[in-house]
């Protein structure tokens, strides 16, 4: 028998139906059922999918081996299992209840040798939401290096591998890690590959979230995370020597596995356990987070980190409750930046720099995100006709930006811009005087729809202004010069607020009024 180009490695748990979708992917691959190997092991099913597996088995065999075993708890331990019997000259690893694109492991293997690579990552997106980062992806590269590009945010194990690199520095999975555990396998096989390739070419790999969200990661207890972030923290340590290169690594670790540990999930434990839990990751803060990583981090994660290493429980649930909340804690306004007083903000004790604490990006974007709540015509000090607009912003503090920094507009015609707090948030007026919307018509009397838009810090960002339903108010009518004008505010099917204005001219009153006597007449 000839050696098979590439074995591709199934652990399977329960994942019918997507299982059978699984398999229909690999046995369907243009590489050829001649080049292909296919070992799934069945690691105590109970739903029907090692009798899925067994009759793969049967109309495929010589390339589908199917091996059953009791339930381990994880994918580590059939991965290992499968690897000890795999003959291709590559391995790829799936998960069961994903699917590979047609022509998928043909461009790998082919991309592989062409470039001598052991690690070739082809594109893989999420499918039903689930979430698959994409930055690695950006572009086809020959060789890309582990510590200098964005490889550590992909370390899952869905790649192809040389299966030589493996035996030959006999990687294998951690059985130790319920979860995971594919991350110390794909990141050593990393530290220790000649050449990494990507391909982004083409969709190779679906990452599948399945309805009921039942998988290990997405199911995973807290407790089984915070040991699977210090057990990838010390293995790191344990393989990279300090510096640039370890911090690469562990800037990954510190944001992802680390920082999502302290969510709002982390209210919700007993306080025993919090306090258990804060102190396991102030371990992995005060031994491990450099300055090189903490300077490369989100503002949001580096507090929240930050919190955790400096301060004692109450501050860490504290700061927590403030980054839960969608709207911004009391801010100070320092220019055209903006200082959230989150924990820590100016305590001489801690003396964190304000830079940590700058939201300004972030304040744009809640800013813009106005609920407008009237449509209204009014009047202004003169006594001459207006109309208003009134937003009110959930999610932004504005305290403390003058009118002056936020604008809206019609067109290229500014509002005059009120703002007064409005419980959680603030209240946006805005008042444009009525003639000079009229010189917003274009000449001729042709219709036109003249959208509002909303710039805050200094055109930090523009949005349409949007209500929450649709809103309604009378047109008006109103002479511009010697032409009559009709001007219609409404919203659109977007809920976007809108302003057309139109002339009246005798053909369009007498159409009019045909169209009204016409329905009368019906």
């Amino acid at each position: 028998m000839n050696q098979p180009d590439v074995t591709v490695v199934v652990a399977v748990y329960n994942t019918m139906p997507y299982l059978t979708d699984c398999l229909e992917s690999l046995v369907g691959q243009s590489i050829g059922l001649e080049r292909l190997e296919v070992v799934a092991v069945d690691d105590g099913s109970t739903d029907g999918s090692g009798e899925e597996l067994d009759s793969y088995a049967k109309r495929y065999p010589g390339t589908v081996t199917v091996l059953h075993q009791p339930n381990s708890g994880g994918p580590a331990g059939p991965s290992n299992r499968a690897l000890e019997v795999a003959q291709g000259r590559y391995v790829f690893f799936i998960g069961s209840d994903d699917h590979l694109g047609p022509e998928a492991l043909e461009r790998l293997v082919d991309a592989a040798d062409r470039w001598g690579s052991d690690v070739v990552l082809g594109r893989m997106v999420g499918t039903n939401n689930r979430y698959v980062h994409q930055a690695i992806y950006a572009s086809t590269e020959e060789q890309v290096d582990l510590f200098d590009s964005d490889l550590p945010w992909s370390l899952s194990n869905t790649k192809l591998f040389r299966r030589d690199l493996i035996e030959r520095h006999g990687l294998r999975f951690r059985e130790d890690m319920r979860m995971g555990s594919d991350q110390p396998f794909t990141l050593e096989a990393c530290v220790r590959a000649g050449r990494i390739s990507v391909l982004a070419d083409y969709v190779y790999y679906y990452a599948v979230k399945r309805d009921n969200a039942q998988n290990i990661t997405y199911a995973s207890r807290f407790e089984e995370r915070l040991r699977c972030a210090e057990e990838l923290i010390d293995f790191v340590v344990g393989l990279i020597e300090p510096g640039p290169r370890r911090d690469a690594i562990l800037l990954r670790n510190f944001s992802w596995e680390v920082a999502k540990l302290l969510r709002a999930e982390f209210l919700e434990l007993e306080p025993v356990l919090q306090e258990q839990a804060h102190q396991r990751i102030r371990r992995l803060l005060v031994s491990y987070l450099t300055d090189g990583i903490r300077h490369r981090l989100a503002a949001a994660v580096r507090l929240r980190l930050l919190a955790a290493r400096h301060g004692d429980l109450h501050h860490l649930r504290q700061l927590i409750s403030q980054q839960r909340d969608k709207s911004l804690p009391e801010l100070t306004i320092v220019g055209d930046r903006c200082y959230a007083h989150y924990f820590g903000f100016r305590d001489p004790e801690l003396g964190f720099p304000d830079e940590w604490y700058d939201v300004t990006e972030r304040a744009a974007k809640l800013a813009v995100k106005l609920s407008v709540t009237d449509l209204a015509w009014g009047r202004d000090e003169t006594g001459a006709k207006t109309f208003v607009v009134t937003a009110h912003s959930h999610g932004a503090h504005l305290a403390g930006f003058t009118p002056e920094a936020v604008e809206v507009s019609i067109g290229e015609l500014p509002a005059v811009v009120t703002l007064r707090p409005g419980g959680p948030g603030t209240v946006v007026r805005a008042q444009w005087p009525l003639n000079q919307l009229l010189t917003l018509g274009v000449p001729g009397g042709e219709p036109r729809k003249v959208e509002v838009k909303l710039s805050v810090l200094g055109g930090a960002a523009t949005t349409s202004l949007r209500a929450e339903g649709r809103l309604a108010v009378p047109r008006r009518a109103a002479w511009h010069g010697f032409r009559l004008c009709l001007v219609t505010p409404y919203t659109d099917s977007k809920h976007r607020i809108k302003l057309m204005i139109t002339s009246v001219t005798p053909r369009r009153t007498v159409a009019r009024l045909a169209t009204k006597w016409s329905s009368r007449g019906k």
